[in-house]
């Protein structure tokens, strides 16, 4: 097998749950040698479950098994001298550390920035916190429920103006801390090329809130050009850009240029009320959404998903299924990309998602499950005379 992109990077990781342990597993899978550090009771993932069978057990968390691919697993107490020797032994080494311990907790860990850095000037730390190592949040306690509501992502999900009642949605698990994983992966790979340049580390803090926040896109633009503040409970200026009841899901469509709007209206068959005034353009669709929507809710319920879905691809119009688990797993476009992977938990086979791209120059693979707690702590430390 070709050796990995990050094939030679070192990195330590001092993780608990998703957003640490998900940007390690995202340079691990690529090749670079992650060792993880857990505390004697062990990452809070492996308690988080699911487990095959129901049955509790910490070396078979589907979370924890899922994020910890192809890491070296450590069991260090930093709380104590000798914990915190052995994680300078591991740093002083290393290319990169990645950590998301809350920001009070990091000097008496010995993980603050001043300490890492005087080990070793070239260490790179990422630090990913719910909100940063500074400002008035800093040590404010959170969950992905209020770091959603916090980046202001929540506010404009939910049921729509239809359920004004209904309170804000998020999305299901931990999103909010993957999300601040994939920025924590980003932030360091740039940190990394920056030290080949002018040879120094430097600390890099990622905010999950900043980063659920970034995702807004234009939201952020509607108050400055048009004087509106963006709302679940407000109605889209452009249509069509809605979900619709097909006779057997549920498929979300997309034609808001006029190119793929009159394409969807070639596909549906030409109906005569497409041609009236009401719906003559993307602004006047949306002016106009609730009669347009009974015409396309009436078509929509006598199709399935996938004839809709598949009938816009063919067509270059971005539709999408509404897809359960069930039916991403039973995905022939996933299956033809080899999309899931296989993990070994407690002799059960579990499947997984595989790699996140897939780029010919930067080979990906899982070539070791994640480790059990404490599995490789004396072979770290022999490594660096610890």
């Amino acid at each position: 097998m070709s050796p990995g992109a990050l094939s030679g990077i070192r990195v330590v990781e001092c993780g608990e749950l998703v957003a640490a342990a998900y940007a390690t597993k995202l340079l691990a899978d690529l090749g670079a040698e992650v060792v993880k550090i857990e505390s004697p009771d062990g990452d809070a993932a492996r308690r988080r479950g699911p487990y095959p069978g129901g049955t509790p057990d910490p070396d078979c968390s589907g979370l924890f098994l899922y994020l910890n691919t192809n890491k070296r697993g450590a069991a260090l107490d930093l709380t104590t001298p000798a914990g915190r020797a052995g994680l300078h032994a591991l740093t002083r080494g290393a290319d990169l550390l990645v950590h998301n311990v809350p920001p009070r907790d990091l000097a008496a860990r010995g993980l603050d920035f001043a300490t890492l850095s005087a080990l070793n000037p070239r260490l790179v730390v990422t630090a990913v916190t719910p909100y940063g190592l500074s400002g008035p949040k800093r040590d404010w306690e959170a969950t992905d429920l209020t770091l959603w509501n916090a980046g202001g992502i929540a506010y404009l999900n939910g049921g729509g103006p239809e359920a004004g009642d209904l309170p804000p949605l998020k999305p299901y698990g931990m999103q909010a801390e993957f999300q601040g994983g994939v920025n924590a992966a980003v932030a360091a790979l740039g940190a990394l090329l920056a030290r080949r340049r002018d040879g120094r580390g430097q600390q890099v803090v990622v905010s999950i809130q900043e980063t659920l926040a970034a995702i807004l896109e234009l939201t952020f633009e509607y108050w400055p050009y048009q004087g509106l503040v963006a709302s679940r409970l407000g109605r889209k200026p452009i249509q069509p850009l809605d979900f619709l009841e097909c006779k057997d899901g549920w498929v979300f469509i997309c034609c808001v240029e006029e190119h793929q709007w009159r394409e969807f209206v070639r596909m549906i068959g030409d109906p005569e009320w497409a041609g009236i005034e009401l719906f003559a353009d993307r602004l006047s669709r949306g002016a106009n959404w609730d009669a347009l929507k009974l015409f396309l809710q009436e078509w929509a319920s006598e199709q399935s998903v996938q004839e809709v879905y598949l009938a816009a691809q063919r067509r270059r119009i971005p539709f999408a299924p509404v897809s359960t688990m069930g039916d991403l797993l039973a995905s022939p476009h996933l299956k033809a990309r080899g999309f899931f992977a296989t993990l070994a938990a407690g002799g059960a086979a579990v499947t997984v998602p595989g790699a996140p791209y897939r780029m010919a120059a930067t080979p990906w693979a899982l070539r070791r499950p994640a480790p059990r707690l404490g599995e490789h702590t004396a072979e770290v430390l022999a490594e660096v005379g610890a």
